[in-house]
């Protein structure tokens, strides 16, 4: 299956190349082939073609967004922020880029600063599922346990399966003395293969002995 996958890909991101050959200027071309690559691993041919959309227009914000992503996973923190502002500056109902620079800021320790990105993309987009869960744990790390239990119980509402969700939600149960239902949440987190903290775990024990 795994290497069907990848033939599969190959063969796309040769059909796009043949496109982007012959059509340089089309900036969605470029956009798409930027995206199978990232999908590949081709991280520097990714740049180069997001680069490029961008250069051929100045008003394309996935393209700014998505290299943003980049850049981040690259721990370019700097570049990924200049770049998700520029897309809000071109689209400032862009969510995800909202939602990006409050991760940028959550990397930084900078807990206040996300918590206000985050809050700005879930009133653009409430059904962004993973904001929601990067919002408990900022606001969990706050001690703003009430609203990091409402955060986290909309997070898995959205994503039910999200072994990560399942897992913030032990958490915010657990500081708000709830601690049965954190139980439940933290083994459906594992059942779901998500590696929960054992310091959590042996002191949900100790609550529950």
């Amino acid at each position: 299956m795994a290497e069907q996958l990848k033939e599969d890909l190959a063969a796309v991101i040769a059909e796009m190349e043949k496109t982007v050959a012959e059509f340089p200027e089309n900036v969605m071309a470029q956009h798409h082939l930027g995206l199978v690559y990232m999908k590949a691993g081709r991280i520097e041919e990714a740049i180069a073609c997001l680069r490029k959309a961008i250069e051929l227009d100045p008003q394309s914000t996935e393209s700014m967004i998505n290299l943003g992503a980049i850049y981040f996973g690259q721990g370019q923190l700097k570049m990924a922020e200049d770049l998700n502002k520029k897309a809000l500056s071109v689209s400032p109902r862009a969510a995800q880029a909202y939602a990006n620079l409050g991760l940028i800021a959550q990397q930084n320790n900078e807990l206040d600063i996300a918590i206000e990105h985050y809050q700005k993309a879930i009133s653009i987009d409430a059904t962004l599922a993973t904001v929601w869960l990067n919002l408990t744990s900022v606001l969990t790390m706050k001690g703003d346990d009430e609203r990091a239990l409402e955060a986290a119980q909309k997070g898995l509402e959205l994503d039910s399966e999200s072994p990560l969700a399942h897992n913030n939600l032990a958490v915010a149960l657990y500081f708000s003395e709830r601690y049965a239902e954190a139980q439940k949440h933290m083994e459906k987190a594992r059942e779901l293969g998500y590696s929960v903290d054992p310091n959590f775990v042996a002191s949900l024990q100790e609550k529950l002995a």
